[in-house]
């Protein structure tokens, strides 16, 4: 028996792959060292816990609305409020298992089969897996590494054809850490307008910003662009509740109308403990969110300079998110190797450190490496392969000598 063909054109996810792979190699042994995972290293701060264990002993363990609790449906309305100054009604809200999950129901819900939907390289690595899996058409449009690998206006407005139905915007992004200017986000803003184009806003790195960089929603530039924009955020990034899963969407009526539908046959509810909790992420202390992003914007400055004195690797400083993404197309040619997955299989095999090729991101010139870890342990993975890339560098340099 087959599997339907939407399961066989599957792309497998680049960052879990490389986890997977990371895992089985410590499990025989070996003193690997993962910089591959999009997931912060610090606990869920200490009221959010209690506040979910205090809703179990309470006995709150039972279904909610399928489109989440009315009372975290305020908390979220009132953080929208608060940040973007940006003002939803309840029924503009849906609250889903984690921001992936909000994404995925998004799209079942607005695309139609051969609907196309805009892409900007490099882009997360669930995006087009997801566009495809609800029959739609991912049209990649590449960010420039003259432009901070953001896409120019120009570009945007030659992918555009008919059948465009939405784009994809995510700033601060994942892989890169760049953030659109407000500039920028209005003209392509005015694009879609004129387009008549749904805007998919992911904004779950929003609350790790460094050295002064601000964070817009394109939602917040116009009534006609809230309008047409779909707000994605959710706790994983910010409040270190990756494995709690809670996210949510904002926007159109209709269109959170129809998520919900599409959730009440999926997951039925998100989870009514992390609900809880997301109640009191949203409406406590948020000082714990500032420590994790000062510590972030530390390991930053120092992770970006040592990476700096690596040969061949070539990187713009981020602005957001926990990952450096360096053009390393230099160090692999200049290292002997194929292309970015040879040089980082080998990286891995034989200096132990597990980073993520560009390829799974649309961008096969880059790596990605995350600093979501302690400084100490991203430092010795760094001398790892500044140690690896110098002695293969040399060793291919006294090879072509000889030759």
């Amino acid at each position: 028996m087959r599997l339907a063909k939407r399961a066989e054109d599957i792309t497998p996810s680049a960052t879990l792959s490389i986890t997977a792979k990371a895992k089985e190699l410590r499990e025989k042994g070996k003193d690997v060292i993962g910089l591959g995972a999009g997931e912060p290293d610090f606990n869920t701060p200490d009221h959010i816990i209690e506040a979910a264990y205090k809703s179990m002993k309470n006995g709150e363990t039972k279904y909610t609305p399928s489109g989440g609790l009315a009372s975290l449906k305020q908390a979220i309305i009132r953080k929208l409020s608060r940040d973007q100054q940006l003002e939803y009604a309840p029924s503009e809200v849906i609250v889903t298992t984690g921001a992936k999950h909000a994404l995925y129901t998004l799209f079942q819900a607005i695309l139609d089969k051969d609907d196309e939907v805009i892409i900007p390289t490099p882009y997360w690595v669930s995006y087009p897996e997801q566009v495809k899996l609800a029959g739609g058409v991912p049209v990649f449009v590449e960010g420039q590494e003259e432009h901070q690998l953001k896409i120019t206006i120009d570009a945007l407005e030659r992918s555009v054809t008919d059948r465009t139905k939405a784009l994809i915007l995510n700033s601060p992004s994942n892989p890169t850490g760049m953030v659109y200017t407000n500039e920028e986000l209005q003209a392509i803003g005015d694009l879609c307008v004129r387009k008549g184009i749904w805007i998919v806003s992911d904004e779950i790195y929003e609350k790790l910003l460094y050295h002064g960089a601000t964070h817009t929603s394109i939602a917040q530039l116009s009534q006609q662009l809230q309008r047409q924009t779909i707000v994605i955020n959710g706790l994983s990034k910010s409040h270190s509740m990756t494995g709690w899963r809670m996210g949510f969407a904002a926007g159109d009526k209709k269109v959170i109308e129809a998520m919900t539908n599409i959730a009440s046959h999926s997951t039925s509810n998100p989870t009514t403990t992390t609900q809880y909790g997301a109640i009191a992420a949203y409406d406590g202390p948020q000082e714990p969110v500032e420590n994790m992003r000062l510590a972030f914007q530390h390991r930053l400055d120092t992770v970006f300079e040592k990476l700096s004195t690596i040969p061949g690797f070539h990187c713009e400083k981020p602005q957001g998110a926990f990952y450096l993404f360096p053009n390393v197309t230099e160090a692999v040619e200049r290292t002997g190797f194929a292309n970015v997955e040879a040089f980082s299989t080998a990286l891995l095999e034989e200096a132990n450190v597990a980073v993520v090729p560009g390829t799974g991101f649309g961008s096969p010139d880059h790596l990605r490496i995350s600093y979501a870890t302690d400084l100490d342990t991203i430092l010795v993975a760094l001398e790892r392969i500044e140690r690896f890339v110098k002695e293969r560098w040399d060793s291919t340099e006294s090879a072509s000598k000889r030759g």
